[in-house]
C-alpha cells in the first residue's frame, strides 16, 4: 500500500493506493486561506489539523498497517522560513500573493530568466529589499511540501518539480550560476541561498522515513519506519496523475487556480514574462502557463443560488447543485450571449493586475438567462489561461494532447468542452483524474518502492499505471472554437473595464 497526502488550496486529501496503483481508500478535509494584514495565508496549525482529520477519514475506513511509503505533495511556491531552532519567522506568504513585483523584476532581469512574483526566491528577496527583520534569523525556506515533509521525517529536502518553483533548475538540481548572482546580491545577510534551501531529489529516490514524532503528527495507526519519496508540489503531481511528462504532452490542472503544464522538446527561444518555467518531477523542462483564478468565483455564484433555495426552504446538496449549473452552462449560446464575466479574485501577472475585482457585465441587450450565465462563468474561469497559451503557440510550442484534472472537470463533459474549444486541442480526462495529485503522489512512493533497475519514471506510468486506464476525449468543434474566439475578443477588450474596477472600486 501507498499513501499520498496533498494539501490543495481547499481540500486537504489523502488516498491510499495498492500494489496496481488503484486507490481504495481516501479522506479529506476543507480548508480555505484567510486574507490577514493583506496577506494570503494559512497557519500552520491548521495545516496539522486538517493533515490529521484527513488520515483519520482514511483510517475510519481501512487499515494503514500495511503502507509501504507515503509522498507529501502540496501548492508551490511562497514562503516559509524557520530560524534555527525550527520555529517559523513570519506567517506562511502562499502562492496568491502579488506583493513581490519588485524582487521578481530584478531578479528576472539579473538572471535572464523569468521569475515570477509567487516563486519563494522572489518572496525571499523582496523581504531582502524590504530590510524586514526577520531576515537575518533565516536558516531554513522551504514549500508546504518540503515544512510537511519535514516535521515528519526531519529532512530538510524537495523534490526537483517543487524546488524549480523555489528557485531555477536544471536536470542537476539548483542553477549554479544564477545561485551565484543571487548571492552576490545578498552577499550582506548572515546566509548563502545554497544553505537555507532544502536539497533537490529527483523522483524515485529515497527521501527519508517517517519519524516517532512523525507518526503522532499523522496519526491514523502509522508506525516510524514507513519510507518516503521526495515531496513535490501540485504541478508536478499534477503531471503524474495524468500521465504528462513525456514530451509534447501537457495537462492543466483546474480548481481555484488554473496552470498548464508543457513537456517541451527544447527551450524556449527567449525569456518571456507570462510563462514560468520549471520541471517534470524527473527535471526535464516544463512550460507553465499560471493563472491564480479559476473557479473561485463560480462557487461564489453557487453560494448564492443555494441562499435562494433556502428561502423556499430547501436544503440543497451542494455536490448537486454544482453540477446542475455547469451542466446548463453547456445549453448557453456559443459566445456567453452577451455577457462578460472577470473571476479576478486576485492578481493575474499574464494580464498585468496586481490585484482584482470579480466582475459581470452584459449588454442591454445581452439574453441574460442562468444557461448564459453560467457560460460566461466557465469561460471566464479559462480566459486568462486562453492568453497564456496563445503566447507559447507564437513560440511553435507543439502539443498532441491535454489532460485535464481538478474540480473544473468533475462534472462530465462541461469543463472539457469548454477547455478544448478555448484551445483547440483535444482534452482527455480519465476516470482517476477525481482523485488528483494525493493520487499523483502516491504514485512516486509507489516508483520509489517498486521501480526496476533503470526502469524510469515515464516507463513506469505509461506501461505499469496507464496502460489500460480508462478515460473520455473530446475533441474542439468549429462552432464552440468560433463561440470562444468571439467570448475573447469581448474578454481582451474589457480588460480595461477590470483595470478601472481595480482602480476605483477600493
Amino acid at each position: 500500500m501507498y499513501l499520498g497526502i496533498e494539501l490543495g488550496s481547499t481540500r486537504i486529501k489523502a488516498v491510499l493506493v495498492d500494489g496496481n496503483h488503484n486507490p481504495v481508500a481516501s479522506g479529506s478535509h476543507i480548508w480555505e486561506n484567510a486574507l490577514v494584514d493583506g496577506v494570503w495565508t494559512y497557519s500552520l496549525e491548521d495545516v496539522w489539523a486538517g493533515i490529521s482529520d484527513a488520515v483519520a477519514n482514511l483510517a475510519a475506513t481501512t487499515s494503514l498497517d500495511k503502507v509501504n511509503a507515503i509522498g507529501i505533495s502540496a501548492m508551490m511556491h511562497g514562503y516559509l522560513v524557520f530560524d534555527k531552532a525550527g520555529s517559523q519567522l513570519v506567517p506562511f506568504r502562499t502562492w496568491r500573493n502579488t506583493t513581490t513585483e519588485e524582487a521578481a523584476s530584478l531578479l528576472t532581469k539579473a538572471f535572464d530568466f523569468n521569475i515570477p512574483q509567487r516563486w519563494s526566491i522572489a518572496h525571499l528577496y523582496q523581504a531582502v529589499l524590504n530590510k524586514e527583520a526577520h531576515i537575518g534569523d533565516i536558516a531554513f525556506l522551504t514549500t508546504l511540501a518540503g515544512y510537511v515533509h519535514w516535521r515528519l521525517t526531519g529532512e530538510k529536502v524537495i523534490g526537483i518539480g517543487d524546488g524549480s518553483g523555489i528557485f531555477p533548475c536544471t536536470t542537476e538540481g539548483y542553477d549554479t550560476d544564477m545561485m551565484k548572482k543571487f548571492n552576490s546580491l545578498t552577499e550582506h545577510t548572515p546566509w548563502k541561498l545554497n544553505d537555507i534551501l532544502p536539497r533537490v531529489k529527483n523522483a524515485g529516490e529515497h527521501a527519508g522515513q517517517l519519524t516517532a514524532e512523525g507518526a503522532a503528527l499523522l496519526g491514523g495507526g502509522l508506525q516510524p519506519g514507513v519510507a518516503f519519496c521526495p515531496p513535490e508540489g501540485d504541478a508536478g503531481t499534477g503531471m503524474i496523475a495524468t500521465n504528462s511528462v513525456r514530451q509534447r504532452t501537457g495537462n492543466i490542472s483546474a480548481g481555484t487556480s488554473v496552470f498548464a503544464m508543457i513537456v517541451l522538446e527544447k527551450p524556449l527561444s527567449r525569456v518571456l514574462m507570462e510563462i514560468d518555467m520549471v520541471t517534470t518531477p524527473t527535471g526535464s523542462p516544463v512550460a507553465m502557463v499560471h493563472c491564480n483564478s479559476c473557479c473561485s468565483d463560480i462557487d461564489a455564484w453557487a453560494g448564492i443560488f443555494g441562499e435562494v433555495l433556502q428561502l423556499f426552504g430547501q436544503k440543497p446538496d451542494m455536490g448537486e447543485l454544482f453540477q446542475k449549473l455547469y451542466q446548463i452552462s453547456a445549453d448557453g449560446d456559443s459566445d456567453c450571449g452577451g455577457l462578460l464575466s472577470y473571476n479576478y479574485l486576485s492578481g493575474e501577472p499574464i494580464t498585468g493586475f496586481a490585484e482584482g475585482r470579480p466582475l459581470l457585465v452584459r449588454k442591454p441587450d445581452a439574453n441574460f438567462t442562468l444557461a448564459n450565465l453560467m457560460a460566461s462563468l466557465v469561460y471566464s474561469a479559462i480566459g486568462t489561461l486562453k492568453i497564456g497559451m496563445d503566447i507559447l503557440q507564437g513560440e511553435n510550442v507543439q502539443v498532441d494532447s491535454l489532460l485535464g484534472h481538478g474540480g473544473f472537470f468533475k462534472t462530465p463533459k462541461v469543463g472539457q468542452a469548454a477547455m478544448a474549444a478555448a484551445l483547440g486541442v483535444p482534452v482527455t480526462v480519465m476516470e482517476t483524474a477525481s482523485e488528483g495529485g494525493a493520487w499523483g503522489i502516491a504514485l512516486l512512493a509507489a516508483y520509489m518502492a517498486k521501480k526496476a533497475e533503470g526502469e524510469s519514471l515515464e516507463d513506469y506510468l505509461e506501461q505499469k499505471v496507464f496502460a489500460n486506464a480508462p478515460g473520455s476525449t473530446i475533441a474542439p468543434d468549429e462552432k464552440s472554437m468560433q463561440g470562444f474566439a468571439k467570448y475573447m475578443e469581448a474578454y481582451t477588450s474589457g480588460l480595461a473595464i477590470e483595470k478601472k474596477a481595480v482602480e476605483k472600486f477600493l
